[in-house]
């Protein structure tokens, strides 16, 4: 003889628009946490969980120097690999961009077509080689090199 399960009550249904504002609203309230205070305020979980892993030392920031001088931080697990780095890099801009309302789209083939990054003068060339292998630590600045033409 099978136990009766209880009823279940049924669950209050939230709209979208709802549980997006609700969960926006406790993404803030996390933000204000002092080792979540440099974060924006339209954070991502993302965002949260790099900064909670640089805390632990589990990530590290690489700070990628653009053409024009601008440096910007991009955060990596700690043994991530050159392909990794360009696809953190790649959502930092995109995040960036989205929060400044700025140029939407970038052609990150033509980007990568173009430039390459750079360490120490040697050339991130192997997008499955690990950044520690190339001597690549916390903190450490890489740069964007224009290729040179064939």
């Amino acid at each position: 003889m099978a136990a009766e399960e209880p009823a279940e009550e049924p669950a209050e249904e939230l709209a979208h628009a709802e549980v997006l504002e609700l969960f926006q609203a406790a993404l803030a309230r996390l933000v204000q946490d002092p080792l979540l205070c440099d974060l924006p305020p339209q954070v991502t979980a993302e965002e949260i969980g790099s900064q909670v892993a640089l805390e632990y030392g589990q990530a590290m920031t690489v700070r990628v120097c653009k053409a024009d001088g601008e440096t910007v931080p991009v955060v990596v697990v700690q043994n991530a690999s050159v392909l990794e780095l360009k696809k953190a890099l790649r959502r930092h801009i995109q995040l960036r961009q989205a929060r400044q309302g700025g140029v939407q789209h970038l052609s990150w083939k033509y980007i990568w077509r173009t430039y390459h990054l750079t360490f120490n003068g040697e050339k991130l060339a192997d997008d499955r080689k690990k950044l520690r292998d190339y001597g690549i630590r916390n903190r450490d600045e890489v740069s964007f090199i224009k290729k040179l033409r064939k």
